[in-house]
């Protein structure tokens, strides 16, 4: 069974723009690497420009000319596994709600949330779904 969580942004606005995660969306993994890794609004606007995740990683891409793709035996080291970009299949765009509660009320089998707050330029403590 697979930690699903949504990681995304928290606008000044309240409204929120999250991606999909489907596996170890629990917090001991997801936080440490959002907050080592994906700690600007800059790096969180890449990352959810990936659209929907398998799993996050340390890397948002692979280094050039190593390989890279979504099954476990082609993935390069600590890199995030993205449906479109190493699936190949569409891309999802970001999804929009107009505040967390919002959000929260429209993910049912979501478990957790982490938002990368723009107003105060770091991550939210993460949100139980």
């Amino acid at each position: 069974m697979s930690t699903r969580s949504r990681i995304g942004i928290l606008h000044e606005d309240g409204t929120t723009e999250t991606i999909y995660c489907h596996s170890d969306g629990y917090p001991e993994h997801q936080l440490p690497i959002l907050t080592g890794h994906y700690n600007s609004i800059e790096q969180v606007k890449a990352l959810i420009g990936l659209g929907d995740l398998s799993i996050l990683k340390e890397r948002i891409a692979p280094d050039e000319g190593e390989p890279h793709g979504f099954a476990p035996v082609h993935r390069a080291e600590n890199v995030t596994v993205a449906y479109h970009r190493d699936r190949g299949e569409p891309l999802t765009e970001p999804q929009h709600h107009r505040s967390i509660d919002a959000l929260k009320d429209s993910e049912w089998d979501i478990e957790w949330f982490y938002l990368f707050d723009v107003k105060n330029g770091a991550w939210l403590p993460p949100i139980r779904g």
